[in-house]
């Protein structure tokens, strides 16, 4: 299995706030950028979409921890199988980071194609939920 690690952003919302947005997928379109995205379907706890580099993805929730974590399972027809992870820790009200980690089955050949569109992926993402302006409670 090989693992892929995004960077740790920070966030300025409460952990509870960013968990409540990640949990549904109808949102993610949104944190994405549509220049290396497209074909994009959701029914809020799966998705599909064609990431530019990589190809077609399937994403499935698989378990939630609330306000911490969220893991997602390849869905359908892949390239590869893998597991996704989307990590929050809150340091303070207003101080969420997030981190995201990807576990692949890939052969040498594979994944020596994909290690720098993954990479890039992990860190266009994580930088699209860092700096989304989530809705918070006043």
């Amino acid at each position: 299995m090989t693992t892929f690690e995004g960077p740790v952003k920070a966030i300025p919302h409460p952990s509870e706030v960013v968990y409540g947005f990640l949990s549904d997928f109808n949102n993610f379109e949104n944190l994405l950028p549509p220049d290396k995205i497209s074909n994009w379907e959701s029914d809020g706890d799966s998705c599909r979409f064609t990431v530019e580099g990589i190809g077609e993805l399937g994403l499935r929730i698989i378990e939630k921890v609330p306000h911490k974590t969220i893991k997602f399972s390849a869905d359908g027809k892949t390239p590869f199988d893998f597991f996704l992870w989307i990590q929050l820790k809150e340091l303070d009200v207003a101080d969420t980071r997030v981190k995201l980690t990807i576990k692949a089955e890939l052969n040498p050949m594979l994944k020596m194609m994909v290690t720098g569109p993954v990479n890039k992926f992990l860190t266009v993402v994580t930088d699209g939920i860092a700096a989304y302006p989530y809705a918070t409670k006043e």
